[in-house]
Formats: structure tokens, C-alpha cells, sequence
């Protein structure tokens, strides 16, 4: 069988500009892409979010293209993250969600997206959370810490080395602990508790947001975490600090690079737990600490876009804005996000949310804005993450060499809203893989149910020891199973899969 992965008409793209009928894109203009953690589709305004308002972001929306079958590639963060970067699905590099003393996952020399701009003149900067491993199998937080993101394409990081849930919790600027005074020197460890350490589950006393026992290890800022640490007190973070720090540093590099194309990929802590938004964001939603952590997302969005337009760049950047996977309530703390959540749905009309091998766990979110060059409005084409590193290669004039993002497709012309054909064919990772083929979704069956733990998440999450199809063009919620009725159609999928986990055919 011939696997037809996407349908995109063909496109004649210049040495210094792309047509697109009788303008230009302008040559190698800004890129931002805005990467929000555990965001649902039914988590912003402008897609039914109730209880919280989301300005910043409807208004990108509302002037740029929003796609309604977007797709980031797993319903897990450290995948989708991969997938994004290298343009590679997960499954290749066995990525999974990382603890916090991981080895760098994406090795020195590994072609990315950073790479590939840094290929093209750009400087490129990611700051946020970053959930991809650093260094070689084991950190000493208290020396240059390394490989990172300065060894795969990036000129410079700002980050959060893994989650805001787990240790070590303070911020690596380029190789190095920010504040860290030698006399203190960090210890982490995530096989055995530190000698004299206090945490959460003895210490409830000194906690301001309780957790599950997963969480309730090291206490740092009044919040227990995964793993355990000691030392570097001057250098620990305050988690309500988190938005003002992160946009500070996006603004410092964007100020520091505006004379010369920059790629920028900010990477929100917001909404992933532990939620501890600013004060001055609390009680802005009526859903607690999740909604509030919304609006301070949605914040960030605006206060970086606000520089762009005040040094005049906002007109040759393009954003995009997305998530890294869909929603999810009770995630480890006790911030009352099932008990507030009232009328408000995260994942839209889909079924599913993070973790979750139903569409809710991977459809997201996904906005494209560039004042003047992108054409307005929503477009139900299905596109996917993965197809960043391609596409944006094609814009800035960048060859990909053989072997490099394998699963990565030039839909340049559909993200410009251009063209309204989407992927034909696109896999989605959970605790199982599902593949789309336009609006066909197989689920492939699995033998054993999901790890005990994922109970308390209570959400479905589309597993089944049984073959499942669904036809989201009559059934967007996945309710009906028509694998039975449908046999060529399940072996023509199963087909698709086997092919996709050979090689990713560019």
C-alpha cells in the first residue's frame, strides 16, 4: 500500500521571498511560538472557556488563524516537546515524561528546530520550562551543567529545568544555577531522602498547598515536590514569581536580538501544578489557582506581544501560539480545580484530556498571528506540531538533509491559511498510539490497563483491549466504536501504522 501522509498543493518558493499569489512573505522574518503546559481547547475565550478571560490570546486569535484540529503529537509533555523540536514522533527516542535529574534526551549534534534557524542567521532563545534532561546521567547543579540547550541549536536559555513539581527548583541560565552561592551547594536526589530534609508528608505545618503523596517530598516555597533536595537556598525560586521572571527574560532577548531575525521559544510553567499564580492574578477567574493561572498565561501573551509592537517588530514576527498537551484538574495538589470548575468545560466537546489516547489529549489550542501575512480567520484543516520544523524550514530557505525530522511535513502554505488541505495522515501518542487519517481515527488496542496511579486523574483514558475506530466527522466526542462495522478500514489503518513506525518518509 502507498502511504499518502498529507495533501498539500505544490509551491514555488524563491531564493529570498515565498509567493503567495501576488504578495510576498517577507524574507526570514521573527518567529515566537508561545508553548503553554496542560492548556485545553475549552480552556481560552475564545473556544467556550467559562469563568476565565482569556484577552491577550482571543485577540491573537481573533486577528490571526485558529485552527480547530490542531494537534501537539503526544497528550504528554516531554513527547510533544520532543516532537516539536526535532520535528520526530516520540516513539523513536522512546521519549517519555522525564524525572527532574534526567540525561539530556535530545543528544549534542541532533538536528532541531533551534539548529535549523541558527542554519539560517537566526539567534534562538528558549526560556521556560524545559522537561527534556540535561547533562550527561548525572548533574552536579553546583558546576556548568551540560549538554543542554546551547548544545542543540539554542544561543541561549533561561529555564526551568524540568517541572514546577519537581526538584531541583531553581533556574539554569546557559550552563549555570541563577544565584547560587558556592557555600550552599545543591544535593539532589530522586532514589533516597537527604539526611535532615524536611518534606511535605511530615511537615503539612510548613506547606501553604497540599499534595498527593507523589508530591510531597522536598518543600520548597511552601510547596512540596517530587525528589528531594538541600541547599542552594539564595537560588530557589518563588513560584509566584514565575511569570514575572520568565517574561522579563523573553523581553531582555528580544530587545537584546532586535536587529537581526530571532527564533524565541517561550515556554510557559502555566498551567501545569503546582498552580501559585502572582497575587495579582489571584481571584481574577472564578475557578481558583487553575483558572488564575490562566489569566496569568494569558498575561505573559500580552506583555511579550506588547514589545514586539512598541520596538516596531510586531509586523515581521510570526506567532504561534499553542500547548503542549490537553487539560487536566487534579494533577498531584489540592487547588480545589475539580470543586470550582462549575460550567467550565477544558476540553471543549471532546472527550478525553491529558494522558488521555482521545482526541482531548492532544487536540489544543493552536493559533497563528502575523499581522498583515497571515489570513484571518479558523480553518478546520489538521495540522500537527510536528510539522513546525518542516514548514518553517521551507519559510526561512533552509533545506532539511536526509535523516533530519523524519516525520516533519512542509504545510507551510496551511499554516499561512494559504491552503486549507491538512495532514492526511497523523499519529497521536498516549499510553497507546492513535492515528488520524482525515477524519478516521483508529486506536490501537493495548494489553494491560492503565498504571494505578492514573485513577485519580479521572479522565477516560481511551484505552481498551479492543480495536477502536471512530468517525469524527459525525462523532467529534468519540462515543461510537465502529470497528466492527468498518473491518477494511481498521486493516487499511493498522496498515498506516506499520508503515509509520518503519521510517518517516519525507
Amino acid at each position: 500500500m502507498k502511504l499518502i501522509l498529507y495533501s498539500l498543493p505544490l509551491a514555488v518558493f524563491m531564493s529570498f521571498c515565498t509567493p503567495k499569489g501576488d504578495k510576498t512573505v517577507p524574507e526570514k522574518p521573527n518567529i515566537v511560538i508561545f508553548y503553554a503546559d496542560d492548556l485545553g481547547f475549552g480552556d481560552i475565550g475564545i473556544q467556550g472557556a467559562v469563568g476565565v478571560e482569556t484577552p491577550c490570546i482571543d485577540n491573537l486569535a481573533e486577528n490571526g488563524l485558529r485552527f480547530l484540529d490542531g494537534h501537539c503529537s503526544a497528550a504528554t509533555c516531554t513527547p510533544s516537546r520532543y516532537s516539536l523540536l526535532t520535528g520526530s514522533y516520540a516513539f523513536r527516542n522512546n521519549a517519555a515524561i522525564l524525572p527532574g535529574d534526567a540525561p539530556a534526551l535530545i543528544r549534542p549534534g541532533s538536528a532541531t528546530i533551534a539548529s535549523m534557524f541558527q542554519k539560517a542567521g537566526y539567534k534562538t532563545g528558549v526560556v521556560g520550562k524545559w522537561h527534556l534532561g540535561l547533562g550527561d546521567g548525572f548533574v552536579n547543579w553546583n558546576e556548568e551543567i551540560k549538554p543542554g540547550p546551547l548544545e542543540i541549536g539554542f544561543d541561549y536559555c533561561f529555564l526551568i529545568p524540568a517541572t514546577g513539581d519537581r526538584v531541583p527548583c531553581v533556574f539554569v541560565e546557559n550552563h549555570r544555577v541563577v544565584g547560587l552561592d558556592p557555600n550552599d551547594p545543591i544535593t539532589v536526589s530522586y532514589s533516597e531522602r537527604i539526611e535532615n530534609e524536611p518534606v511535605g508528608m511530615e511537615h503539612p505545618e510548613m506547606l501553604k498547598l497540599m499534595a498527593d503523596m507523589q508530591h510531597s517530598e522536598a518543600i520548597v516555597n511552601g510547596v512540596s515536590r517530587i525528589g528531594h533536595m538541600q541547599g542552594g537556598e539564595e537560588a530557589r525560586w518563588v513560584d509566584e514569581d514565575f511569570a514575572d521572571v520568565l517574561v522579563n527574560k523573553a523581553n531582555k532577548f528580544i530587545n537584546s536580538n532586535k536587529e537581526e531575525p530571532f527564533f524565541l521559544f517561550f515556554s510557559f510553567h502555566d498551567i501545569h501544578v503546582p498552580r501559585v499564580p502572582h497575587s495579582r492574578f489571584v481571584g481574577k477567574s472564578t475557578m481558583g489557582p487553575r483558572g488564575d493561572a490562566i489569566c496569568q498565561m494569558d498575561w505573559c501573551t500580552g506583555e511579550i506581544v506588547k514589545t514586539l509592537e512598541e520596538l516596531g517588530l510586531d509586523k515581521n514576527t510570526l506567532i504561534i501560539f499553542s500547548s503542549d498537551n490537553g487539560p487536566v484538574l487534579d494533577d498531584g495538589y489540592f487547588d480545589q480545580a475539580e470543586e470550582l470548575i462549575g460550567n467550565h468545560n477544558p476540553s471543549g466537546i471532546y472527550r478525553g484530556g491529558k494522558y488521555s489516547a482521545f482526541e482531548a489529549g492532544t487536540r489544543v489550542p493552536t493559533i497563528v498571528y502575523w499581522p498583515g501575512e497571515i489570513k484571518t480567520g479558523v480553518s478546520n484543516a489538521l495540522v500537527t506540531q510536528v510539522d513546525l520544523y518542516a514548514s518553517l524550514a521551507k519559510l526561512v530557505g533552509q533545506e532539511i538533509p536526509n535523516g533530519d525530522a523524519p516525520d516533519s511535513f512542509d504545510m507551510l502554505s496551511t499554516w499561512l491559511g494559504r491552503s486549507t488541505n491538512g495532514r492526511k495522515v497523523m499519529l497521536e501518542e498516549a499510553f497507546t498510539i492513535a492515528v488520524r487519517d482525515g477524519n478516521w481515527k483508529y486506536i490501537e488496542p493495548v494489553k494491560s490497563d492503565p498504571p494505578a496511579w492514573f485513577a485519580n486523574k479521572r479522565i477516560e483514558s481511551g484505552l481498551s483491549k479492543e480495536v477502536q475506530l471512530y468517525n469524527l466527522e459525525n462523532d467529534s466526542g468519540e462515543q461510537k466504536n465502529v470497528a466492527l462495522k468498518y473491518p477494511e478500514k481498521v486493516k487499511e489503518m493498522q496498515q498506516m501504522l506499520i508503515e509509520i513506525r518503519k521510517t518517516g518518509i519525507r
